[in-house]
């Protein structure tokens, strides 16, 4: 008997189909990935798997039971749990209201908030997540966050529980923890959807693998032992990958220089020299100060001691003056900070350059948008439709806008920082030679990465990493 079983779905929206017959069949007790590029349709199939959205055809069984999910609740209340890519919380409330919304045991007319407590904390625990269930989550960091969305699934023990890149923002340690979670709800036989964009950990943990490209499966259920990575990139991809080297830093022209910078609670006398034509790249866990150093730089966080020189001289006083001085700033925290959820993407995009498109300190919308489809056809996003709401992009494709829109032409430094622990292919391939084009027209670039991988080292010339706010060479 299988757990789930999805078969010819469809679902198009606005004449672009994002799903064109998938399928996916879920074993009990089996750690399934699923995976894709970009645009490819993973997040459509879990939304009709969870409820969110009815599919325009096709069919899913619950244990061999036809269903049809009128909503995510009407889902969660058949063992249908999902963590999503997108964090689904509410900032101003707990931590302990946020793990039962609209699911919270009552005694009488009034909440248990005891039997609410009794029944996290054992889940918080094993997360590792050492916080306050009565803190406010607007306070945390947004690993603690992806921590918390991931324990609302659990609270419910789920029959099937789907993990949209349930990683991305987490340390080695609280990645490793979760893991060994997965591995005991498999014993437990609960069914598991993995979506992750790092191979190695699909290649570690999954039973089965089903690969999506362009809304259709291509690899359906097939066992993770008969699979290499270089077969699952093929199947991503239609292709295989070809090797591309990284160039040689050329350190020349302007420089970024951080002396002695000191930030109290996040950075304590900090150093750091990033030259023209050069990538550095700033590791460190969560919390070591590594998000706060390029925070200084892009003038969100003023330094309580040292200096920073900007390569185009000015200062990072304020967020403006550092724009003024060619900094470019991507944040890893796209929903939250990266976009304007509720603008279009062409606004998104002219967020960062309507200087050089203005006219007789006019902004010409017309050419905001022509420079908006620009770069969507040059960086192959789908749909290209520059006229959609930030907000209704997949978690793949609004990702690299936020990378993108940040990264114009006429910038000498960009600071960028990313959730995804990444992977060289697809992706993680126009990421390379994105930076491979900023290091020859000699720019700088500090980049912050939550984990050391191989498009790290592919990227990045240097490296100084960060412990306790203190920089270590």
């Amino acid at each position: 008997m299988h757990a789930l079983t999805a078969r010819g779905i469809t679902k198009a929206y606005g004449g672009v189909t994002a799903l064109a017959g998938a399928d996916l069949t879920l074993r009990p007790g089996s750690v399934h990935a699923l995976l894709g590029e970009n645009g490819a349709g993973k997040s459509t199939l879990i939304k009709v798997i969870t409820g969110a959205v009815a599919p325009d055809s096709g069919s899913l069984r619950l244990a061999d039971a036809e269903v049809a999910f009128a909503s995510t609740a009407h889902a969660a209340a058949h063992g249908v749990a999902v963590v999503s890519q997108e964090l689904n919380l509410f900032p101003d409330l707990d931590v302990l209201a946020n793990l039962y919304p609209m699911r919270e045991p009552t005694r009488g007319p009034l909440l248990d908030r005891r039997a609410m407590l009794a029944k996290a904390e054992p889940v918080l625990r094993q997360l590792g997540l050492d916080v306050d269930p009565r803190a406010r989550l607007g306070s945390l960091s947004l690993a603690q966050r992806q921590l918390v969305e991931i324990a609302k699934a659990l609270v419910v023990e789920p029959k099937v529980l789907i993990l949209d890149e349930p990683t991305s923002a987490l340390d080695a340690g609280s990645s490793e923890r979760l893991l060994d979670i997965l591995r005991v709800l498999r014993d437990r036989q609960v069914a598991v959807v993995f979506v992750s964009h790092i191979l190695e950990e699909v290649m570690n943990l999954c039973d089965e693998i089903t690969v999506l490209r362009e809304g259709r499966t291509v690899l359906d259920a097939q066992p993770r032992s008969s699979l290499d990575i270089g077969d699952i990139v093929h199947a991503m991809l239609g292709q295989d990958l070809p090797v591309v080297s990284r160039g040689v830093s050329r350190r020349v022209g302007p420089r970024l220089e951080l002396r002695g910078v000191s930030v109290p609670d996040r950075l304590a006398d900090v150093s750091l020299t990033c030259s023209g034509g050069e990538i550095v790249g700033l590791a460190g866990l969560a919390g070591s100060g590594h998000t706060a150093v390029l925070e200084v730089v892009a003038g969100l966080r003023r330094p309580s001691a040292g200096t920073v020189e900007l390569p185009g001289g000015g200062s990072a006083s304020s967020f403006r003056s550092a724009i003024a001085a060619g900094v470019a700033l991507v944040s890893g925290d796209r929903r939250r900070v990266g976009l304007m959820l509720d603008k279009p993407v062409w606004e998104n995009v002219a967020q960062v350059r309507p200087v050089a498109l203005a006219g007789r300190g006019v902004l010409s919308t017309r050419a905001l948008r022509a420079s908006a489809a620009e770069l969507a056809e040059r960086v192959r996003v789908r749909p290209a439709n520059v006229e959609l709401r930030a907000g209704l992009l997949s978690g793949g494709t609004s990702r690299r806008w936020c990378w993108r829109s940040g990264w114009p032409r006429t910038r000498r430094c960009c600071c960028w920082t990313t959730r995804r622990a990444g992977s060289i292919w697809g992706p993680g391939r126009r990421s390379t030679r994105c930076c491979e084009r900023w290091r020859t027209r000699a720019r700088s670039s500090c980049c912050v990465r939550r984990t050391w991988t191989s498009w790290w080292r592919r990227v990045t010339g240097s490296s100084c990493s960060t412990r306790g706010g203190c920089a270590l060479s």
